[in-house]
C-alpha cells in the first residue's frame, strides 16, 4: 500500500474545491412534532416526576428489549450505580471492566467504593476481550483479600460483547455480570438483545444516541428482587413512589424508607418524550443501519481507515460509525508489537486529518476515552499509557464519522471524498 502524508491542515483546507455549506453534524436527534406535543401535554397535566409518562416509557422499553423490568432513571451513570449497589458491589470489591469505554463506566464503580480493574479490549470489536478477563484472574491467588466481584462488560458504540464467553467465566470464577449496555439499544448477539445476558443491563438516553431523551437512562431486569431494589434507591429509597401513592388509598401518608437512597428520578417530560421515541424506535435503528451500509461500501477506496467489525449473527446499532485509522501499521496483532512512538506519530497523523475535516464543516470525534491514561485514573492507580495497548491505540487512532438517521447519501459522499482530499493532500 502506497504510504500517504497528511500535510499542514491550513494548506489541505485550503486547497479543496468547494467549501461545503453547511456543518454535518456528528448525529441529529430525530425530534419532530410528536415529542413537541407530547411535552405539552405533559406540562398542561401538572404531573412533571417520575409519574404516567415514565411508567408508560419503562414499559415501551421493557417490551422493545424483552425483559420483565425496566427502571427508568435520570441517566445511565445513574442506572450502573444503582445496578452495582443492587448487586452488592461496595468497598474492597474489585470490578472488571474494558480501558476503553466512556469514563461513566469506570466512575460509577468508584461511586460505590470498589476498585475498577480495567481489562483490556478486542481492537476488532472495541470490547473487553474476554481471554484478557480469564488471563487476569489465573494470576490472583484464590485468599486474595480483593477478589473480584463483577464483570462489567460494555456493548461499545452498539455492538453486543462476547457475553457467551464472559457469562462463562463469571459462573467459573462466582462473579456477577453488570453490562453498560448505554450504546446497546437495537444491538442484538444470537438474538439475545443488548443488556439481557446479564443481572442488569443499563442504557443511556444521552442526544449521542439513537432515541434520545435529552438526558435519561433506564435500568432492565429479569431479577424481582434487583428491580424493587433499584425502584427504591432511584426514590431516596422510598418505599413507594409518588405514583403508587397517588393511585392507592391512604396515599396522603408518607412511605417508609428502608435503603439509603438516591435523587436518580426521570421528569415526565423525558418520559413523554421517550415515549413518541420508542414508538419511532425501528425506523431510526433502521435509517441508521442503512447509513452504515452506505458507508461499509464508500469507505472501500479509503484502505487508510478500517470500518466497524461485527462478527456473524450479530446485529450493530451503530450507536457510532467508529473507524480505525491506518490499523494495519499499528502492530496490534499482538501487545508483544505495541510501539508506543509508531501509535503516537500515526495519532498525530489522525488528529490533524480530524482538524482539517472539521475546518470543512464535517463533525468527527474520537471514539472514547482509554480510561487509564485520564488524569484521576491515571494518577490514582499509576497507570502507564502502555498498561493496555489495544485501548490506547483505539483511544489514539479511533475516528468517530458523522451518522444519524435520514443522513443523505450527499452528505456521506461528501464525507468521504473530503477524507479522501485530506489524505492526499489536496
Amino acid at each position: 500500500m502506497i504510504e500517504t502524508k497528511i500535510e499542514d491542515t491550513t494548506a489541505m483546507v485550503s486547497t479543496l474545491k468547494t467549501p461545503p455549506p453547511v456543518k454535518i453534524p456528528i448525529t441529529r436527534p430525530y425530534f419532530g412534532q410528536e415529542e413537541q406535543q407530547a411535552v405539552e401535554e405533559v406540562l398542561k397535566s401538572g404531573w412533571l416526576v417520575q409519574g404516567p409518562k415514565v411508567q408508560e416509557f419503562e414499559r415501551r422499553v421493557s417490551e422493545f428489549v424483552g425483559c420483565r423490568h425496566a427502571i427508568a432513571t435520570n441517566s445511565c451513570t445513574s442506572a450502573l450505580h444503582l445496578s452495582l449497589i443492587a448487586a452488592g458491589i461496595g468497598p474492597g470489591d474489585e470490578v472488571l471492566l474494558p480501558s476503553f469505554t466512556f469514563i461513566a463506566t469506570a466512575n460509577a464503580v468508584e461511586y460505590t467504593g470498589a476498585k475498577p480493574v480495567f481489562i483490556d479490549i478486542d481492537l476488532k470489536s472495541y470490547n473487553i476481550d474476554p481471554a484478557k478477563i480469564r488471563s487476569y484472574l489465573k494470576t490472583l491467588p484464590r485468599n486474595n483479600p480483593t477478589w473480584p466481584k463483577c464483570i462489567l462488560p460494555v456493548s461499545l458504540f452498539g455492538l453486543c460483547p462476547d457475553m457467551a464467553e464472559i457469562n462463562k467465566i463469571a459462573r467459573e470464577f462466582g462473579l456477577v455480570v453488570i453490562e453498560d449496555a448505554a450504546c446497546g439499544l437495537g444491538a442484538y448477539r444470537e438474538g439475545h438483545h443488548a443488556g439481557t445476558e446479564s443481572l442488569t443491563g443499563n442504557f443511556s438516553f444521552h442526544p449521542r444516541k439513537a432515541v434520545s431523551t435529552g438526558e435519561g437512562g433506564m435500568v432492565v431486569t429479569n431479577d424481582d428482587t434487583v428491580a424493587a431494589t433499584v425502584r427504591q434507591l432511584r426514590d431516596h429509597g422510598a418505599s413507594k413512589t409518588d405514583f403508587e401513592r397517588h393511585l392507592r388509598q391512604g396515599g396522603s401518608l408518607l412511605p417508609e424508607y428502608f435503603l439509603l437512597g438516591y435523587n436518580y428520578r426521570l421528569t415526565d417530560i423525558q418520559g413523554a418524550i421517550g415515549n413518541v421515541q420508542m414508538s419511532k424506535a425501528r425506523e431510526i435503528l433502521h435509517g441508521r443501519h442503512q447509513a452504515a451500509e452506505k458507508y461499509h461500501r464508500l469507505l472501500t477506496t479509503i484502505p487508510e481507515l478500517s470500518p466497524p467489525h461485527t462478527p456473524a449473527n450479530y446485529i450493530h446499532a451503530y450507536q457510532s460509525y467508529v473507524c480505525l485509522f491506518k490499523a494495519d501499521r499499528t502492530g496490534s496483532d499482538g501487545d508483544s508489537d505495541f510501539d508506543p512512538e509508531q501509535i503516537k506519530k500515526l495519532n498525530r497523523e489522525r488528529n490533524r486529518l480530524m482538524a482539517a475535516l472539521e475546518k470543512t464543516g464535517i463533525s468527527v470525534r474520537q471514539g472514547t476515552h482509554a480510561v487509564h491514561t485520564l488524569a484521576y485514573y491515571r494518577q490514582k492507580y499509576a497507570f502507564n499509557d502502555a498498561d493496555y495497548p489495544q485501548a490506547y491505540i483505539a483511544d489514539r487512532l479511533s475516528i468517530t464519522l458523522p451518522l444519524y438517521h435520514r443522513m443523505t447519501e450527499e452528505e456521506q459522499i461528501r464525507v468521504v471524498q473530503t477524507i479522501k482530499a485530506c489524505l492526499a493532500g489536496r
